[in-house]
Order: structure tokens, then C-alpha cells, then sequence
């Protein structure tokens, strides 16, 4: 089933049950009003969900209208805890290898993780409002995660049971106020505005043969100001599952439900091409093509986003449909209230 909130004037929103081809939806009211309910109580609350799902999708909702992605905020619009990871350390390499850094070794066994903040998600189609262009607006394409209970030291198997939700997240990044952050030892924090997620959120059943242990098989697409950017591979290279996120977060602490955990930057290797390395599959933020171009030519050439930029984040199913909806954003400038 996919699952949506829309937007009501109040902090969590309206549950809603999305149409496989999103066009249509249909209110959760009788059932529950919120994900975070639903979450808190899977096994009693996913099945009357999935009826109802089932029912829209066989056409016979009679409450059923034409799903808007424009009204969605966030499917969960905040939660207990957002962690982000990297799990695509091609992406890690990338950018040490532009500033002349190693890459030390615990990289390869041992998941690098933050802790963003959780109280304030944009929904896929608002604005990113940003106080100043100087602050390096960058986006990030990923592939993130909603959690039930996962207790206190599961193995990467067990944390796998604990996914109930996939979306898409735009970790929306302010490149250069990180040195600074990090030169202290403690970011990230005002380099991680509101992050955005996709439209809808699915169970894993709707992925089909694409959800392959903790991991998504399918493309992530990137398209900056009208652009495609970014046709990167999800799946094959991504160093650490979603399993392995997860229990990495439960080495010392239980994962509660509503908790989301994302993947970091979607990343491929690049390809060598007549003694020449090439990337043909793009890449799925500013940052990485940035550290290409320094690895390539000395010094980066594409600049961070401007304001009235767009970004536009989407991953299509096996069948070529559409699976989460797009996020749609433009980058806007922050105007404090009178």
C-alpha cells in the first residue's frame, strides 16, 4: 500500500491511502488520522490500511478523489528520529579525494551516521527557504526508511523485519557551513535545514523484486532546473543495507516506531573510458560533481543552487510507473515576518 498526509492546517496532517498509480486517494479517518498511529500500532492498524488500499485500487472507494502531491506534507510530517547515513561510500571517496584526504579504513565496516533534526520536514512540493545563497544550498537524492520498535543490539537480519515504510528523501545540505561545523567536532547542526521527503511512502511489498535485502534496485533520478543531473543506480553499490543502518543505530539503544533512517547520497563509481574516468550515470548531488571536477581539473566549476532553482527527485518502478511521487522543490529566499 502507499500512504500520504495531507496537509489540514495542523502539525501531524490527514493519513491518506494512495492509489498504486497515485492518481487517486482516499481519507484513513475510520482507522486512523495519523501515520504515527499506524506506526505505533502495525499489526492491528496495517491490515484495515491494506483493505482499504485494496478497495481503492479495485475502484470501488466511494469516498475516493484525485491524489494532489501538492497538498502532501512529509507521509510522516515529524518524527521521533531522523538519522541519516552514508551509505554509498563511492560518495565518501569522491569527496576525500578532492581535498587530498584518505578514507580510513572503519569507513568500510563501520556506517558513518548524523542525527538531523526531526521537528520540521517539508513537505515534496515546498519551497526550500534558504536566509542566503552565500550558505551553499546543495540537495541530496536518497532513499530513506520509516521504522517500527527495533530493539537494543538486533543484528542487521532483525532490523530488516523492523522496516515497515520506503520513500524518497531531498537531505537538503548548506555545503559551506560545514567546515566550520565540523572544525569543532560536533556537526552536523545549521548545515542540515528541513529535510523533504517524497509524496507517498510505500510497504515493501510495493517495491516488488526491485527491494533486495535492505536495499532498492532501482534508478534515482535527479533533475536541476529542468536538467536531468543524475540516472544513479540505488541498489548495487550501496555499501551498507538498510539492515546494517539500522542495527548500527541499536548498538546501544532500541530504534521506536516512527523513527526514519536514510541512506545518504545515491552514488555510483565512475568508469574508465579511453584511459579518462567518466561518470554517465551522473551524480545525485552538487557536492560529488564538485569533487569530480577538482579530481579532474583542480579546482570545481558548477556552483551551488541560486535562489528560484529547481530540483526535482523521483525513482520509477520495475514496471516503469510511478512509485513515490516526485519531490518538486524551488530554492527561495528567507523573509523574516513583519
Amino acid at each position: 500500500m502507499k500512504l500520504a498526509t495531507y496537509k489540514d492546517g495542523s502539525r501531524d496532517g490527514q493519513l491518506v491511502v494512495v492509489s498504486r498509480d497515485l492518481t487517486t486517494a482516499h481519507y484513513a479517518t475510520g482507522i486512523a488520522s495519523k501515520l504515527q498511529q499506524v506506526l505505533d500500532d502495525w499489526n492491528f492498524l496495517a491490515p484495515q490500511l491494506q483493505d482499504l488500499s485494496d478497495t481503492l485500487n479495485n475502484g470501488k472507494a466511494r469516498h475516493a478523489f484525485p491524489f494532489d502531491p501538492a497538498q502532501c506534507m512529509a507521509p510522516l510530517p515529524r518524527a521521533y528520529q531522523w538519522a541519516d547515513g552514508s551509505a554509498y561510500i563511492n560518495h565518501v571517496e569522491l569527496v576525500r579525494k578532492a581535498r587530498e584526504s584518505d578514507v580510513p579504513g572503519s569507513f568500510y565496516s563501520d556506517p558513518l551516521m548524523y542525527q538531523g533534526g526531526s521537528d520540521d520536514f517539508i513537505g515534496p512540493c515546498d519551497d526550500v527557504v534558504c536566509p542566503s545563497e552565500d550558505y551553499g544550498i546543495d540537495f541530496e537524492a536518497e532513499v530513506a526508511v520509516i521504522t517500527g520498535d527495533v530493539p537494543m543490539c538486533s543484528t542487521p537480519a532483525q532490523a530488516l523485519e523492523g522496516i515497515r515504510l520506503v520513500m524518497l528523501a531531498n537531505d537538503v545540505s548548506l555545503r559551506n557551513l560545514i567546515p566550520n561545523e565540523l572544525a569543532k567536532g560536533f556537526g552536523f547542526f545549521q548545515s542540515k535545514p528541513a529535510t523533504a521527503f517524497s509524496p507517498v511512502a510505500v510497504t515493501l511489498d510495493e517495491l516488488g523484486e526491485a527491494w533486495d535485502k535492505g536495499r532498492v534496485n532501482l534508478t534515482m533520478q535527479s533533475t536541476w532546473n529542468g536538467r536531468k543531473v543524475g540516472m544513479c543506480d540505488a541498489g548495487p553499490e550501496m555499501t551498507f543495507h538498510f539492515g546494517q543502518l539500522i542495527a548500527h543505530i541499536c548498538k546501544t539503544r532500541n530504534v521506536r516506531a516512527g523513527s526514519i533512517v536514510g541512506s545518504g547520497t545515491v552514488s555510483n563509481k565512475g568508469i574508465e573510458v579511453k584511459g579518462k574516468t567518466e561518470w554517465p550515470k551522473g551524480y545525485s548531488c552538487i557536492a560529488e560533481k564538485r569533487a569530480i571536477e577538482t579530481i579532474q581539473d583542480g579546482k570545481p566549476s558548477t556552483a551551488f543552487m541560486k535562489y528560484g532553482d529547481t530540483i526535482r527527485i523521483e525513482m520509477k518502478g520495475l514496471d516503469g510507473g510511478p512509485l513515490f511521487g516526485a519531490i518538486e522543490q524551488k530554492i527561495v529566499e528567507f523573509v523574516a515576518a513583519e
